[in-house]
């Protein structure tokens, strides 16, 4: 056994690699700028965990998600790998003792959002890491020609003029042009990709004509056993269908973005663990989840692009088993998506207005306030403002796509602690502060490392042990704090918004790729309509956008399955024919009146494939006949 395999088997716990796992970690070993396109879960962490494990220094990994980076880094962790996160909310205090960490060797994995990498904080820390690979996920959102585009991400190029490690760009959707975007956008010095098919044998893809929703999704759950997820655009329908689902007899809760971190945590591993069968959510559930036997993904809407469909879709029938991708697709549906699709690009003039606000709310002064994270509830901001929520999220939401600030979602961050004093000074301030010794000595006991670095502590058990509330103790950290004893981050649970960039006058950048955009989503709009309405194979139409172009008809879609139906009935059309003119029926109206439950068309259509087929004859005095020796 090799040392990847074996590293494979003692920390992951899998004695083979997937399909092209172990290809693109022989590429990255020897050094090659890779690209690795994988399907939605084709296992991508493993192509840059395992060489990263099997080589001195530390692996730089760059993700826009705040939420995934958390959840990599507390499952390699759990598996004694010692990894971090650095991201938008942590102290400048925090942030520069970590990175001393990784400079010595502490930390074998560091993961950062993009914004992060060109702050003079990390740059001048990164500089003396020993990286061994620069690992990228969700590579798709460096290319403006993608469906997920953030301005951050062409500066990582930028990391390589002083980075000299070889590139693995990641990502589980792209079409061709992305692909050759993040390659060009990278500076990769040679092209290696690696592509697994992203044809899923196991899945059947629908799409069902329905007005009457609630009623079919009512269906589909009765009907589907297992385990499903069901996405909807927006919070309130979420809340809704989980509703009417719940009084309908159903295990089911709903998750979006607006819910607490503690909330959320909760909901997801109810479902993970099987507690409940279905959730009910918008697109913030799911991304990085690893729950292999979902049986159904429904969508109440369409999503704006093909590549989002395939990815929130493919949670589904991870273990290889039969699982159902569902669309329901109404005519109205269509005039919905155009109007969100103009909304998703309001006006240059109410994004700068709303801009300015959102300064003044922070009140942050000009030219200042990069990097800073604030708390930020957008309903008080809206109405603070007079501003509809709907809108002002949008013009943010364009604010964040070219990179003037960060939106985080509620995501719950622990009280951390770290004691800036040696043992001397401790025991010293123990003996004349007889009061708090008691707390010190239990803050000593439950938590390791304080001395050495920031040590998660939960402000609840401390409160439990000493019986004092968690406010009282969150009052002894600050007072702590003020002496110099510690430095104390108390713990969050609120959404973030941070300013990549000191504020400004003016934001006119921000104009000029809107246009081009708005464009570009509008094409990928095109695109899903195409998918719903064509009678086309839907996993054929899903690969050839993808740039599978020879790939076979999966006989398992509603379209592959109506064409099945079809071809039985023609089949049974064709004995009752045989019959029907043995018996003198010999006639196009004697053979409409000897079945008549046929549709006329179709037995017109039928006898016309006979007659081509040499089956039948029809004579000039328009009598059919059965040609002897065709079976």
């Amino acid at each position: 056994m090799n040392q990847i395999h074996s590293i494979l088997k003692e920390y992951w716990g899998y004695d083979n690699f997937r399909p092209l796992q172990e290809d693109i970690i022989q590429s990255v070993l020897k050094g090659q700028d890779t690209l690795a396109l994988l399907p939605t879960g084709g296992g991508k962490s493993i192509c840059f965990q395992v060489p990263a494990m099997a080589q001195d220094g530390l692996c730089l990994v760059i993700s826009p998600l705040i939420a995934l980076m958390k959840d990599q880094v507390e499952n390699l962790q759990k598996r004694g790998i010692p990894a971090l996160a650095i991201y938008s909310g942590m102290s400048h205090r925090e942030m520069d003792r970590e990175l001393d960490n990784c400079i010595h060797g502490q930390y074998k994995f560091l993961y950062v959002s993009p914004e992060r990498l060109h702050t003079e904080l990390f740059k001048a820390r990164a500089v003396q890491m020993k990286i061994n690979l620069l690992a990228i996920d969700e590579a798709h959102c460096i290319s403006q020609w993608g469906y997920d585009f953030r301005p951050e991400y062409l500066r990582i190029a930028e990391v390589r003029e002083w980075l000299k490690a070889p590139v693995l760009a990641l990502t589980a959707s792209a079409t061709q042009a992305v692909v050759d975007d993040i390659q060009v956008r990278l500076s990769f010095k040679e092209r290696h990709v690696f592509r697994k098919s992203f044809e899923r044998k196991n899945l059947h893809y629908l799409i069902l004509q329905e007005e009457n929703k609630l009623d079919r999704i009512l269906q589909i759950v009765s009907k589907i056993k297992g385990s499903g997820v069901i996405y909807a655009r927006n919070r309130r329908l979420c809340k809704d269908l989980a509703e009417y689902l719940y009084n309908h007899g159903h295990s089911v809760d709903f998750y979006h973005a607006g819910l607490d971190g503690a909330q959320r945590s909760r909901k997801q591993e109810n479902w993970i663990n099987g507690k409940t069968r279905i959730m009910v959510s918008t697109n913030a559930f799911g991304m990085g989840i690893d729950k292999p036997d979902v049986r159904f993904v429904i969508h109440y809407e369409l999503p704006d692009s093909l590549e989002a469909y395939y990815q929130e879709a493919g949670r589904a029938g991870r273990d290889e088993k039969a699982a159902y991708c569902i669309a329901l697709f109404r005519d109205q549906d269509k005039q919905d998506a155009l109007r969100q699709w103009e909304q998703s690009y309001p006006p240059y003039e109410e994004v700068a207005r709303v801009y300015t606000m959102l300064c003044n709310h922070l009140q942050i002064p000009l030219h200042s306030g990069a990097y800073a994270s604030y708390d930020f509830d957008i309903a008080e901001f809206a109405k603070k403002n007079e501003l509809k929520p709907s809108a002002a999220f949008q013009c943010l939401k364009v604010l964040e796509q070219e990179s003037v600030l960060h939106l985080s979602d509620a995501l719950h961050q622990p009280a951390k602690v770290h004691i800036k004093v040696d043992n001397t000074v401790m025991y010293d301030f123990e003996l004349r502060n007889p009061k708090i010794a008691g707390f010190l000595k239990l803050l000593l006991r439950s938590y390791a490392g304080l001395f050495d670095q920031y040590v998660r502590v939960d402000e609840a058990f401390l409160a439990r042990q000493l019986h004092h509330s968690v406010e009282e103790i969150k009052q002894v950290f600050m007072k702590l704090q003020e002496v110099g004893l510690v430095s104390y981050e108390p713990a969050k649970d609120k959404p973030q918004v941070v300013l990549l960039r000191p504020r400004e006058d003016k934001v006119h950048y921000v104009q000029e790729n809107q246009k081009e955009l708005k464009h570009r989503a509008g094409i990928r709009l095109e695109a899903v309509f195409g998918y719903a309405e064509n009678q086309h194979c839907r996993s054929q139409t899903i690969l050839e956008y993808f740039n599978e172009l020879d790939s076979p008809r999966c006989g398992q879609c509603d379209i592959c399955q109506a064409d099945q139906k079809e071809k039985k009935s023609e089949e049974a059309y064709r004995v009752l024919i045989q019959q029907a003119l043995e018996k003198g029926h010999d006639t196009l109206k004697d053979l409409t009146s000897y079945a008549g439950y046929w549709h006329e068309e179709h037995l017109s259509e039928v006898l016309r494939h006979l007659i081509d087929e040499g089956l039948i004859t029809l004579h000039p005095d328009q009598r059919i006949t059965w040609n002897e020796g065709n079976a």
